[in-house]
């Protein structure tokens, strides 16, 4: 492995402190070249100089991103859910409605299947020294449908109306704490700051794809998006009707490379196997996404392929930390312990899902702490833990939970684990609906309920997952789990902008997690995208967005 030492002193003279800092990591190997790439693209380090620093640091560059070569023209069928309501960039909360806004729309950047961030309407990004200010450059010549250019007065105005709390935005779970209204300035016209409220060294994800909402639109922006679908994207609105479907055509003045699809075409079904049967009956060409419970008959099938993309999506089993017997965390380890994740992933993930340890760090993660052992399914030591917490004998108790992929089977392998430590699990199995109820406490069964299963979309970084559902005062915390410490702790890998810091930090957290254990985290799903053959070109995130400019039919 051959160093370049001479070259990389000349990189290191115009890099900041948190930029070389990991420079050194790599070149003393404590960190891989893989999360050197991936945290160098959140700091905002280009991809062509990331490139060369780890060539010349002898780890090679990075492959060529040549464009793929498919046919101009076809149109692309898309099978996937319905939308549950309005389309609207502010206020959409599905998957569907987000795969819909992703078409039309663009957001400041992208992570890809790696967890890359990738440049989109800007073109360069920074932080200060202690991750309170970011500030973007956008591109400058870019259009929206409507005619008008995007600038910094777009960029403002999109994500105020995110971040303000009389919106209804679904982009509030991101912001709070974080970003207020009015903290996102205009430098000049092309260039952008974000004033944060704390630091935060994650921040560009927020302003990625990872923020399903943060399409940039027009600062004018009225309502009434679905009458327009206007965005900066290389795809054009054709055709919308709710719970039917919606055709886009390519955008011939796109500021980037024109698509190579003529059109694409989505239509809405009410199920995955209702999709599953317009894939296999050749009425559509691919499908938005598919559970491995369900799509394990396309899995074998050498008539499609299956594209598979490691994620952070998960369902977490939620314990009330404030109700009896569950008071006692030995209880709830007990339960944690009675888990068998390897027959989890194996048997009802088919193997398309990686191992889950009571936290959010997801194995994806660069600041995930490998080194903390996994916990396994141990039903002796559960026992053991039961009767010291004065629970030997058992005791019933009701899970509640929704009727949504595999969370019902899953729900089922753990009323059978448990009876082995004499907990007799009642099943409460709702509609979606009724399960989120108004998605506050005192009006949601997800909220409220004693014990849950809820599903949890990827994240690129892991701190809305840290927040949100885990800290004392976070506004998805099921479990209603306090803890002084672990707040201290998440808001301290929060700020940290230095990888290593990060990962120690998340060691600690996860360590504590394991010993709280409010949360179950007993896998994490790998997102599938189902094509026919002859179809390629499809490139997913794991956030489960399509990108089809690229995609071509045989």
């Amino acid at each position: 492995m051959n160093k370049h030492y001479r070259i990389l002193d000349l990189i290191r003279r115009n890099r900041s402190p948190h930029e070389n800092h990991l420079i050194d990591g790599l070149v003393d190997g404590r960190v891989s070249r893989r999360d050197f790439i991936r945290h160098g693209s959140l700091l905002g380090v280009s991809l062509p100089l990331l490139s060369r620093i780890s060539a010349v640091a002898g780890f090679g560059g990075l492959p060529s991103l040549a464009r793929a070569q498919g046919t101009p023209g076809a149109t692309i069928r898309v099978a996937c859910g319905a939308p549950t309501a309005l389309i609207d960039p502010i206020t959409t909360t599905d998957s569907s409605g987000f795969l819909m806004l992703q078409q039309a729309g663009e957001y400041l950047c992208v992570a890809d299947s790696d967890l890359i961030l990738q440049p989109v309407l800007a073109e360069s990004w920074k932080s200060n020294d202690i991750g309170t200010v970011w500030t973007f450059n956008l591109r400058k010549g870019i259009k929206f449908h409507s005619g008008g250019e995007m600038k910094a007065d777009d960029v403002v105005a999109s994500i105020d109306r995110l971040a303000d709390p009389a919106s209804a935005s679904n982009a509030l779970s991101v912001f709070n704490g974080i970003l207020r209204k009015g903290a996102t300035k205009k430098v000049d016209d092309y260039t952008v700051e974000f004033h944060l409220d704390a630091p935060n060294g994650n921040f560009p994800y927020m302003m990625s794809a990872d923020n399903y909402n943060a399409i940039i639109i027009p600062a004018g922006y009225k309502g009434d998006y679905e009458k327009s679908f206007d965005g900066t994207g290389p795809f054009r609105i054709e055709k919308y009707a709710a719970k039917v479907g919606a055709s886009f055509v390519r955008n011939e003045t796109y500021w980037g490379q024109k698509a190579l699809p003529e059109r694409t075409e989505f239509t809405f079904f009410n199920d995955e196997q209702s999709q599953i049967l317009a894939l296999q009956g050749g009425q559509v060409d691919m499908m938005a996404g598919v559970s491995p419970l369900a799509g394990v008959v396309l899995l074998n099938d050498p008539n499609f392929n299956v594209i598979s993309v490691k994620s952070s999506a998960h369902n977490q089993f939620h314990i009330r930390c404030d109700s009896d017997p569950f008071k006692d965390p030995r209880v709830r380890r007990a339960i944690a312990l009675c888990l068998d994740r390897d027959k989890l992933v194996a048997g009802l993930m088919k193997g398309r899902a990686s191992l889950g340890n009571d936290s959010p760090f997801a194995p994806i993660y660069p600041s995930t702490d490998v080194s903390v052992p996994q916990r396994k399914q141990d039903i002796a030591q559960a026992k053991q833990l039961m009767e010291a917490a004065g629970a030997g004998d058992g005791f019933k108790v009701t899970l509640t939970t929704e009727r949504y992929i595999e969370v019902p089977e899953y729900a089922q392998l753990i009323q059978n684990w448990v009876k082995e430590i004499g907990i007799d699990l009642d099943l409460s199995l709702l509609d979606q609906g009724s399960y989120y109820g108004d998605g506050m406490f005192g009006k949601s069964n997800w909220l409220d309920s004693v014990m849950g299963i809820t599903d949890y979309a990827h994240r690129g970084v892991p701190n809305v997952l840290l927040s949100a559902p885990l800290k004392s005062e976070g506004t998805w915390n099921a479990a209603h789990f306090k803890n002084r410490d672990y707040d201290a702790l998440v808001s301290s890998y929060i700020a940290h902008l230095d990888l290593e810091a990060q990962k120690a930090t998340a060691g600690k957290i996860q360590k504590l997690l394991l010993e709280e254990t409010p949360v179950i985290f007993g896998y994490f799903t790998d997102l599938l995208v189902p094509t026919a053959k002859g179809v390629t070109g499809v490139q997913s995130t794991p956030m489960a967005q399509l990108f089809l400019d690229k995609a071509s039919k045989a």
